[in-house]
């Protein structure tokens, strides 16, 4: 279905998002080759998202962005967002791959309760989690490192792996198109 040496949009230039990327397509199709190309796009939403509708929508928005700004076969985009169930937040990411035919793949990373004194302090002073994690764990940029979901399990669960798992629930759509 896929050309041999497939080029890949990933609409980020956050390193983790990359490593997330190029990991789930090696793991899909260990065979072929693939050139990543990451570029910085607006996700068109919020800077801090705050449910799977505007994450999603984010993500799809990143993209196509991507797919048209630099041709590629693929376009990946990535949104990271809090998301409010009953009383409780929860962090999580989601995924949308579209190619250059409109077919389109969604999926989403595991969902990990935000404590809500982190919520709080992102509604107080109008940050985005990772600021929080910064400003909690002090540190600098951990969401271009290990993200929320590493700071949160001592690194078990970092935020590249996650979010790999997660591109890969979206390229379902082309691994197994005739399903859809």
């Amino acid at each position: 279905m896929y050309n041999p040496s497939m080029k890949v949009a990933i609409g980020s230039t956050n390193p983790a998002k990359i490593e997330a990327v190029e990991d789930a397509f090696k793991k899909v199709w260990p065979k072929k080759k693939f050139k990543f190309i990451p570029v910085a796009v607006p996700s068109g939403v919020s800077r801090q998202p705050r449910s799977d509708e505007e994450c999603i929508k984010g993500a799809k928005n990143r993209a196509r962005k991507a797919l048209e700004k630099t041709k590629a076969d693929l376009g990946v985009g990535l949104e990271g967002g809090v998301h409010k169930i009953g009383r409780k937040w929860f962090d999580s990411g989601w995924i949308v791959v579209i190619d250059k035919k409109g077919m389109e793949g969604v999926g989403c990373s595991i969902k990990m309760e935000t404590p809500p004194r982190m919520i709080n302090t992102m509604a107080k002073k109008g940050f985005e989690l990772g600021e929080v994690d910064d400003f909690f764990f002090k540190i600098k940029n951990s969401k271009q490192k290990q993200g929320h979901f590493g700071l949160m399990t001592n690194n078990a669960i970092k935020r590249s792996h996650a979010y790999s798992h997660a591109v890969i629930s979206a390229l379902t759509r082309f691994i197994h198109p005739e399903l859809f």
